[in-house]
C-alpha cells in the first residue's frame, strides 16, 4: 500500500482529523481502570493480575513502535492506520471470547499482546505526517494528533461504565462489552484510513539549481541512537510517564481508597467521572502545553512537567486526603503534564535530529514508554497490595508510592537539564538527507 499523496489544492488542515479518529480510538487504553472492578470480581483477580492487559499493552506498544517505525515511514499512514485498526479491534473480540469463557489469558493476549500492536502502529502513524504538514508549528501539529489519545478515555469511561451498568458487571456484561468496542472502534478508525494524505514531494529548488532540502540538522534513525541526546530524552520521557501513569491505570479503586473512610465516599459513577476527568487534563495537556512549547521551547516546558509535577506529588501526598478538590486539582494538573510531555517529545526529537526519520526515531524513542507502562502501574499495585496485605486501607496504600514517583520525576529533571544540540558528526549532509542516503555512501560514489 502506497502513501496517498495530496492532490493540487489539498488543505492540510484535512489531516489533522484523520489523525484524531485513529488517536481517539485507540486512547481508549487509558479508560482501562473502569474494567478492572468488574473483572477483579469475576475473575477473582487482584489489583496487580488486573493490571496486566494495560501493561503489556503498554509495553506492545513501545516495542511495535519501535519495530514498525522504519516501515510506517517507507509504507506511509494510510498502512500503518490499517495495521492499527485490524489489531486493535481484534483484540477486544479476543477479549470478548476470554471474557466470556472465562479465560483470563485470552484477554491479557487479546487487549495486551495484539491489541497493544494496535496502540503502537497507529499511535506513530500519523506523527510524522503532520510535522511535515506544519513544519511551521510542529508543536501544535503533534498536539493536536496525540491530543485524540489522551482524549479517548474521556469518551470510553462513561461509555464503558454505561455499559457495564446495562449489561451487567459478570463475565457475560463484559464480553458483550469488549465486543461492542471491536466493532464500534473498526468503524471509526477506517475515517482515519480513507481521509489520510501525505503532502506532495517539494518541487522547489535552490539558487544553484539543486533540490530544495530540509531546514536544520538531519540525522537518521540509527545515528540518532549513538547519540547521548536520545538516551537523555528516553530518560526523560519513561520518568514523566512513570509518575503519571501510575495514578491513571489505577484512577478509579483509588480516588475511592483515599476517601473511603471520610463522610463523603466516592461513589462507583463518580470514580469513573474522576477517570474521565483526568482524560479531559490528559487531553488538554497535549494540545496546551505542547502548543506553548513551540513559543517557550522544548527544553523549558519539560522543565514546567517535571519540576511543578513534583510539587503536585508532594500535595497530594501530605493533605491530598484532607481535601478531595486538593486531591482532584493535583491529579488534572499532573495527567495535563503527563498528556503534554507525549505530545511535546516528537516536537523535541524534530529540534534535535531533523524531519528525515523523526517518525522511526520516535518509534524507537517509546520503548520508553513501554518501560514506563510496566514501572508506574507495577509500583502502586504492588505496593497498595503489600500495604493492604499489611492491614492499611485508604490513603495509607499510596504513601510509598507518591515519594516514589516524587524521586523519579527529580532524575527526568536532571536528564533534561543534560540535553544539548546534536554534535554535527552525526549529521547528514542537506543533499544526502533528501536522498536518503549516509554521507560516508555518497562520499564512497564521489570517489569510485
Amino acid at each position: 500500500m502506497s502513501p496517498p499523496i495530496a492532490p493540487v489544492g489539498w488543505s492540510r488542515w484535512l489531516v489533522p482529523p484523520a489523525a484524531l479518529s485513529i488517536h481517539l480510538s485507540i486512547g481508549q487504553a487509558y479508560a482501562w481502570s473502569v474494567f478492572k472492578p468488574p473483572l477483579e470480581e469475576a475473575l477473582g483477580l487482584s489489583g496487580t493480575q488486573s493490571a496486566l492487559p494495560f501493561q503489556l499493552g503498554i509495553v506492545m506498544l513501545g516495542l511495535s513502535a519501535a519495530f514498525g517505525g522504519t516501515l510506517v515511514e517507507r509504507r506511509g499512514p494510510r498502512w500503518a492506520m490499517t495495521v492499527a485498526l485490524v489489531c486493535f479491534s481484534s483484540g477486544f473480540l479476543l477479549s470478548a471470547l476470554g471474557a466470556a469463557t472465562q479465560q483470563f489469558w485470552l484477554i491479557v493476549l487479546g487487549y495486551g499482546f495484539v491489541g497493544g500492536i494496535g496502540l503502537g502502529i497507529g499511535y506513530i502513524s500519523p506523527v510524522s505526517t503532520l510535522i511535515k504538514w506544519f513544519p511551521d508549528r510542529p508543536g501544535m501539529a503533534t498536539g493536536i494528533a496525540i491530543m485524540g489519545f489522551g482524549g479517548g478515555a474521556l469518551i470510553a469511561s462513561p461509555w464503558s461504565a454505561q455499559m457495564l451498568e446495562s449489561f451487567g458487571g459478570d463475565n457475560s456484561g463484559i464480553a458483550l462489552a469488549f465486543l461492542v468496542h471491536g466493532l464500534a472502534y473498526a468503524v471509526f478508525m477506517l475515517l482515519g484510513v480513507v481521509l489520510v494524505r501525505v503532502p506532495r514531494p517539494r518541487a522547489e529548488e535552490r539558487s544553484d539549481g539543486r533540490p530544495a532540502t530540509p531546514d536544520g540538522p538531519q540525522v537518521s534513525a540509527r545515528r540518532a541512537l549513538r547519540t547521548p541526546q536520545f538516551w537523555l530524552l528516553w530518560v526523560v520521557l519513561c520518568m514523566n510517564v512513570t509518575a503519571g501513569i501510575g495514578i491513571l491505570e489505577k484512577a478509579a479503586p483509588m480516588i475511592t481508597d483515599f476517601f473511603a473512610d471520610t463522610s463523603t465516599p466516592v461513589s462507583v459513577t463518580a470514580s469513573a467521572g474522576f477517570v474521565a476527568l483526568l482524560s479531559a487534563a490528559n487531553m488538554a495537556g497535549r494540545i496546551g502545553w505542547s502548543s506553548a512549547s513551540d513559543l517557550i521551547g522544548r527544553k523549558n516546558i519539560y522543565r514546567v512537567y517535571l519540576g511543578a509535577g513534583t510539587l503536585m506529588y508532594a500535595l497530594i501526598a501530605l493533605v491530598g486526603s484532607s481535601s478531595k478538590p486538593l486531591f482532584v486539582l493535583c491529579a488534572l494538573v499532573i495527567l495535563s503534564f503527563y498528556g503534554g510531555g507525549f505530545a511535546t517529545i516528537p516536537a523535541y526529537l524534530k529540534d534535535l535530529f531533523g524531519t528525515y526519520q523523526v517518525g522511526a526515531i520516535h518509534g524507537r524513542l517509546l520503548t520508553a514508554w513501554s518501560t514506563a507502562g510496566v514501572l508506574g502501574p507495577l509500583i502502586v499495585n504492588w505496593i497498595a497490595d503489600r500495604q493492604e496485605e499489611a492491614g492499611k486501607h485508604g490513603a495509607d496504600l499510596y504513601g510509598t508510592s507518591l515519594l516514589i514517583m516524587m524521586a523519579l520525576l527529580a532524575v527526568g529533571f536532571a536528564a533534561n537539564e543534560l540535553v544539548r544540540p546534536v554534535h554535527p558528526s552525526h549529521h547528514l549532509d542537506a543533499v544526502t538527507a533528501e536522498k536518503g542516503a549516509p554521507r560516508a555512501r555518497r562520499q564512497r560514489a564521489e570517489s569510485a
